[in-house]
């Protein structure tokens, strides 16, 4: 049992802090998140022996899916799953905005780097699950289309399709919050 734990842990905790992203994002929320978290790390060491593969990440990400769309299946279900309000634009848009604020930027540049950060925020969290999962998954978490096709559970060619209309939603929004048109030219 002490061997099967500490491969569990070399293998699964450097993901922890990527694991509660994905969560939050799904989640919309940190407490969620949290529990989510919680439920998919306590499912992956339950299942640890018949993990097999090189590259826990995937693996993991996938059981975290799992975990969020089992607790919205049973609260939709009216199951008692406490799940915590939207926050809107909390904590989480203000540390992206702090993340994306270079060193040497004059006040002006700073705050239009902020709310632009806050407003992409806002609309990823608009998107539908499908195009926002992906989309998380391949521009934050930086996965190749196989480990998220690993992850989501569908095929290669769904994942491309997904991040093409998951991309197009946020452009046309972005471009609406502008005040442009979309012309279709990338």
């Amino acid at each position: 049992m002490d061997e099967k734990r500490k491969r569990f842990e070399v293998m699964m905790l450097p993901h922890l802090d990527a694991a509660y992203s994905l969560a939050r994002w799904l989640t919309r929320n940190d407490t969620d998140a949290e529990d989510v978290v919680q439920d998919a790390y306590l499912r992956a060491f339950r299942g640890f022996d018949g993990f097999r593969g090189e590259d826990a990440r995937p693996w993991l990400f996938a059981i975290v899916r799992n975990c969020h769309r089992t607790r919205w299946a049973r609260a939709r279900q009216g199951a008692e799953v406490p799940l915590a309000e939207e926050h809107g634009a909390d904590g989480e848009a203000v540390s992206t905005a702090q993340q994306l604020v270079a060193e040497g930027d004059d006040p002006e540049a700073a705050l239009i780097r902020s709310n632009n950060a806050a407003v992409l925020t806002a609309m990823l969290r608009g998107l539908p699950e499908e195009f926002r999962e992906v989309l998380i998954l391949r521009e934050f978490e930086e996965l190749s289309y196989r480990d998220i096709a690993t992850v989501i559970g569908s095929p290669i060619g769904t994942v491309m399709s997904r991040l093409a209309r998951g991309r197009a939603l946020l452009r046309a929004r972005w471009l609406a919050a502008e005040g442009k048109a979309d012309d279709g030219v990338r």
